[in-house]
């Protein structure tokens, strides 16, 4: 059975997890805001094939999320984020926040690079900045928003 394809779909969820929702892809991005830029890098942090390295690696390119420029000491070249890429950041944090949340312990802390200091969990919130969980939020067509 042929895997469907998500990437023109309406929902801004399935179209995302085109691009990015397989766990190698997900820790690829990961080690990329770490510093990783060649493919020898990305092979050794996450002990992954390379065939399987590869075709995300290009999956990753064909979705804009990172690009493939020359090396500067050689032929070779090396995958840099793209702005795409960037916006990812605050995905792969809130999905650490909910890894701490449900028992798992990190070696790291997120901090402000200003004062050194550990930054809020990441949170929703209102117009008027109180702090919304799930309860107090809903999906409604855009539509009907402007009607409000």
């Amino acid at each position: 059975m042929k895997r469907k394809c998500f990437g023109e779909d309406l929902c801004p969820v399935a179209r995302s997890l085109e691009a990015v929702g397989d766990v190698w892809s997900v820790l690829i991005v990961r080690e990329a805001f770490a510093g990783k830029r060649r493919f020898g890098e990305f092979e050794r942090a996450l002990g992954v094939a390379k065939n399987i390295l590869t075709v995300r690696l290009r999956k990753l390119v064909a979705f804009g999320v990172l690009e493939q420029v020359p090396a500067a000491d050689g032929p070779r070249h090396e995958y840099v984020l793209t702005e795409r890429g960037r916006g990812l950041y605050l995905v792969l944090m809130a999905l650490r926040q909910w890894g701490e949340d449900c028992g798992g312990e990190s070696p790291y802390v997120l901090v402000d690079r200003r004062d050194g200091q550990p930054v809020k969990p990441l949170a929703f919130h209102a117009h008027d900045d109180r702090e919304l969980g799930p309860d107090d939020m809903e999906l409604v067509p855009a539509a009907e928003v402007k009607r409000r």
